[in-house]
């Protein structure tokens, strides 16, 4: 079984700024909620009312099972399923709380989404010192994003070593895992294409290319290539077929969006270029089901899958993809699409733009569209492949048809959701195994330390079994009368965790009623499993004056 760390703004497209790691969010739990193998859901929640928003996602999937909410206060339930899933890289946020009920009570698994932020670095290369074990994994979405992972760590563990002399790192697992769609959501009839090119105004004589996704230059894909490749390819058919370039996305701000109709009149002006907002349902569909070739030729280092090409797939259309990042395990070149060539400095020419983003002199967005501008896309070889699918529909629709089948077998959740759980049953298989040769720790979480052991140093003296105390009131009726004046005071009653019981109390009362008596005789008769929460609260009596420390 595995807990999921559910948080509804992680799961969900609603909004006005649809981040790729949200709609990857929405696609997994879709599948998840279709395809996992369970009797019973489990989530862990920041807030009680996010179970509310996981069950009602549930029924609406058609899913009947229970659902299990863990919060902060029961985190130790967690040891039941057995793992927990969070939908972002942060491992070691996860495993620093687990130390608290032991580091191998349960797996951790985390996904990777963009790995070039400076949250998401820190977060990996954080792995190295906090509790992160071998039974956790980081999902890794692509063979690129993975290669980048293993970098950030050793680089990581390079400068450990020479710091702290280290030889010994505690890696988790790092599988590559494709991000998944549900493939039946591009499945288009004859009706709705028809219906969609009728939509833009795309006639029998017309050729569709659609980009799909954020309309960013410095985020997601510079657009002059593409730009400039289909302008060229549209001339060098010379009126063969009318080609028209749907854009379906979204821009920030509407100085983006001027800026992209400025550039494509620019680079592309023998050719009409039409764009559709994605965050409308049935403009998403019309720019979907009217296509006819897809382009994407992402630059940029915040992308690490890519989902739009399979997506691309699913709908039967040929890809022209830069050679970059999770694009090149998606689309296989001459048999799905057509990957374009790509070009980039080596290591070493771009530590000012890592200084200055490390520095905060560039926020994430201008060191993403800095980097960006250190990536070329061939734009000769775009052109190259925009004539061969514009000018040849055959191929074409034999490229499709081969990525659409790709797209079923190998990116549908159904079978992808399955590997999860492989994934899950062998993180198990070797916590169960290996976890009882941790080395047992006083304090498995040192920044958060038991503050008697942290401050032991603040105090005169420490209670101990042998501390006496003598009893104050005259009898145990007029302390226990005094202790219920205290606590109709906020100051009196505001903690629930460190006083006893009340009948605790009365009891250490009583004991005393023959006179002082040692910490250890006044818990000799307390239940073994509350024996410690008495004993030390022997110094809360003598806080609130009930009981006074004697030589």
């Amino acid at each position: 079984m595995t807990a999921l760390y559910f948080h509804p703004e992680g799961y969900s497209t609603a909004g006005g700024k649809v981040m790729g790691r949200q709609s990857a969010g929405a696609s997994f739990l879709r599948g998840f909620l279709a395809h996992a193998r369970t009797d019973t859901f489990w989530i862990e929640v920041a807030k009680r009312e996010h179970a509310q928003h996981f069950a009602e996602a549930a029924r609406a999937a058609g899913r009947h099972e229970p659902v299990r909410a863990i919060e902060r206060e029961t985190l130790g339930s967690l040891a039941e399923p057995g793992t927990l899933h969070q939908p972002g890289p942060e491992l070691a946020n996860h495993a620093w709380p687990r130390g608290q009920y032991g580091h191998g009570a349960w797996s951790i698994t985390g996904l990777t989404h963009t790995t070039s932020s400076a949250a998401a670095m820190t977060s990996i290369t954080d792995f190295l010192a906090a509790p992160v074990q071998r039974w956790d994994a980081l999902i890794c979405t692509s063979r690129a994003v993975k290669a980048n992972v293993e970098a950030l760590l050793e680089a990581q563990a390079a400068m450990l070593r020479a710091r702290l002399g280290a030889t010994r790192f505690v890696l988790p697992q790092l599988p590559v895992i494709p991000l998944g769609i549900n493939t039946a959501d591009f499945a288009f009839t004859p009706q709705q294409r028809a219906a969609a090119r009728a939509r833009i105004g795309a006639d029998e004589a017309t050729r569709v290319v659609l980009f799909a996704g954020r309309l960013s230059f410095h985020a997601k894909a510079h657009p002059l290539a593409m730009y400039q490749a289909i302008d060229a390819a549209a001339r060098a058919l010379d009126g063969r077929c009318k080609v028209l370039l749907v854009e379906c996305g979204w821009h920030a701000t509407e100085a983006i969006a001027k800026d992209f109709q400025a550039a494509a009149g620019l680079a592309c002006p023998s050719l009409r270029c039409l764009t559709l907002d994605s965050r409308d349902d049935a403009a998403r569909l019309a720019g979907w089901a009217s296509a006819d070739v897809f382009c994407s030729l992402s630059d940029n280092i915040q992308e690490a899958f890519g989902l739009t090409p399979v997506e691309a797939m699913a709908a039967g259309l040929p890809a022209i993809v830069s050679d970059w990042d999770g694009y090149k395990d998606t689309v296989r070149d001459g048999l799905d699409g057509i990957r374009i060539p790509t070009l980039m400095p080596g290591p070493g020419l771009a530590t000012d733009l890592a200084q200055r983003h490390a520095l905060g002199l560039d926020d994430f967005d201008l060191f993403s569209g800095r980097s960006c501008n250190l990536v070329a896309v061939d734009i000769a070889r775009t052109t190259e492949a925009m004539i061969a699918l514009l000018g040849d529909p055959a191929r074409a629709r034999a490229l499709g048809q081969s990525g659409q089948r790709r797209a079923r077998t190998e990116f549908d959740w159904a079978a992808l959701i399955p590997r999860y759980f492989e994934l899950w049953d062998e993180l198990k298989r070797i916590r169960t195994t290996e976890r009882d040769r941790l080395p047992r720790l006083a304090h498995p979480w040192p920044a958060r330390m038991d503050p008697l052991s942290a401050f032991a140093g603040y105090p005169t003296a420490t209670l101990a079994p042998e501390t006496r105390f003598a009893r104050v009131d005259p009898s145990v009726a007029a302390g226990m009368e005094r202790l219920a004046a205290y606590q109709n005071l906020w100051m009196g009653s505001f903690d629930r965790i460190v006083p006893p019981r009340p009948a605790e109390i009365r009891a250490v009362l009583e004991r005393l009623e023959a006179g002082p008596a040692t910490a250890r005789d006044l818990v000799a008769d307390v239940a073994r499993d509350r024996a410690a929460h008495v004993f030390r609260g022997l110094v809360w009596l003598a806080k609130l004056g009930l009981i006074r420390q004697v030589d």
